[in-house]
């Protein structure tokens, strides 16, 4: 499962939930691979846009805008958690 966080560099909320969301991801992927990337927004614009990315932070999966806007934790595993059972390994 290919996970994308997409932040601004500055942003104290992205910077506040960065390690929290990874932790999650590990926890809800332990018997799933899981690529994990942070991409600064700056950088890779392009991609946002299409994306639809229109608030940070952001995260996509496997290419899919998942979350527009910072999910909870708890949040997160579930979202992690169903779409391991849909696709299991």
């Amino acid at each position: 499962m290919k996970i994308e966080l997409l932040y601004s560099p500055g942003c104290k909320q992205c910077d506040a939930a960065r390690s929290g969301l990874k932790a999650a991801a590990e926890q809800a992927c332990t018997d799933h691979p899981l690529e994990w990337t942070e991409l600064n927004v700056l950088e890779h614009l392009d991609y946002a846009v299409d994306l639809g990315v229109l608030t940070l932070p952001a995260i996509a999966i496997d290419g899919e805008l998942v979350f527009a806007s910072l999910p909870s934790p708890r949040e997160f595993i579930t979202e992690l958690s169903h779409r391991t059972r849909r696709n299991p390994e």
